[in-house]
């Protein structure tokens, strides 16, 4: 079985992660319910006609998509392959409100077809004029993942050697009003959210793309090596423990041989217990979060993987994302942790890729 190495990453978030130094503006996002993206100008990169008709999350993924391909000095993929939660809800929401102001009559089909969730994957592909494998995973919180496990599967099978891989997901005015009706999102008295010692529940919501080029053969600028996948549906809390150490039993390393353990602490009372429980079987490791800088949302393990791809290729550890004091001389092993309150439990694991 062929190795599989992550030779670019690229990510649109809440932080300023377009940026080179971005390691260094790193700043919590905790004081409001709905974080908002910091995004590019579009303009760069896409011809102004299109923008108009293109939604937030085309427009995200489309720019970093094209960061990554740069990046790896790849112009044609082998494959694209998409991961998203909510879809393009923006485009869907304008789509209902047609449907509902005009009575169901005389539609103009651009909202809807622009909604689907595959528009992302397709938009990329017209724009490169790929005609390879394109592929739209749909999952609650683990899409990135199963487009990150299709992908390794292609490069193993040797059916591919390039793979544009990458996760997106955009907020929307409504879904938000949902979401505080529902108890998703904190409440006002709960903010500044506490990520690691919270006693409420709900999250602070949050959006953005991530893109990484996925490759058969290593490069001087590749950043990890992707060691294996894991994803459950549903797990009891007492079960977390017995998950992770079979999952790396499985890859035979041991758990003190995870330099750095990557949680998706969210600040929901109810579902950070998962998260807890992870924490004790690894003592020696360092322990790490990330959703106070990007929020929480659906594909928000995209950026702790483009996270987790510096840790490995720069081998420092950003002092704001440490759980504990523990601190590595080498970091050659990463395993990544998220769910989405309580549901689809997703592991990640990933190696230095020059060691």
């Amino acid at each position: 079985m062929s190795s599989v190495y992550i030779n670019s990453a690229a990510c649109i978030s809440a932080q300023e992660t377009l940026q080179e130094d971005f390691i260094n503006r790193l700043q919590p996002q905790n004081t409001v319910q709905v974080l908002q993206a910091v995004e590019p100008n579009y303009k760069e990169f896409i011809a102004p006609a299109m923008i108009r008709r293109m939604s937030k999350t085309v427009k995200m993924s489309t720019v970093a998509a094209h960061h990554a391909l740069k990046e790896a000095g790849v112009n044609q993929p082998d494959a694209i392959i998409v991961g998203t939660g909510m879809g393009c809800c923006q485009d869907s929401e304008k789509f209902l409100k047609n449907v509902i102001d005009n009575h169901e009559e005389f539609l103009t089909p651009t909202y809807f077809i622009q909604s689907t969730h595959n528009t992302v994957a397709g938009q990329i592909a017209l724009g490169l004029q790929c005609h390879a494998y394109n592929f739209t995973y749909v999952n609650t919180s683990s899409a990135l993942e199963f487009s990150l496990l299709d992908a390794k599967l292609q490069i193993n099978d040797s059916e591919a050697e390039n793979i544009l891989t990458g996760a997106t997901d955009e907020k929307t005015d409504r879904v938000m009003e949902l979401f505080r009706l529902n108890g998703t999102l904190k409440t006002e008295e709960s903010l500044p959210a506490d990520h690691l010692h919270s006693d409420t529940d709900g999250v602070t919501w949050g959006e953005g793309a991530s893109f990484f080029v996925l490759g058969k053969n290593k490069s001087e600028g590749s950043y990890a090596e992707l060691t294996d996948i894991k994803i459950t549906n549903t797990l009891k809390t007492e079960e977390t423990s017995a998950f992770i150490t079979e999952f790396l039993a499985h890859n035979h390393i041991a758990p003190q041989e995870i330099d750095a353990v990557i949680l998706g602490f969210s600040g929901d009372a109810a579902s950070d217990m998962f998260y807890t429980e992870a924490m004790k079987v690894f003592p020696d490791s360092a322990l790490l979060y990330y959703k106070h800088l990007s929020g929480e949302f659906n594909t928000s393990s995209g950026f702790s993987l483009f996270m987790a791809c510096h840790i490995l290729k720069d081998q420092q550890v950003p002092e704001i994302m440490m759980v504990n004091t523990v601190k590595k001389n080498g970091i050659k092993n990463v395993l990544l942790y998220n769910h989405l309150k309580g549901h689809d439990h997703s592991l990640v694991l990933l190696g230095r890729a020059d060691s």
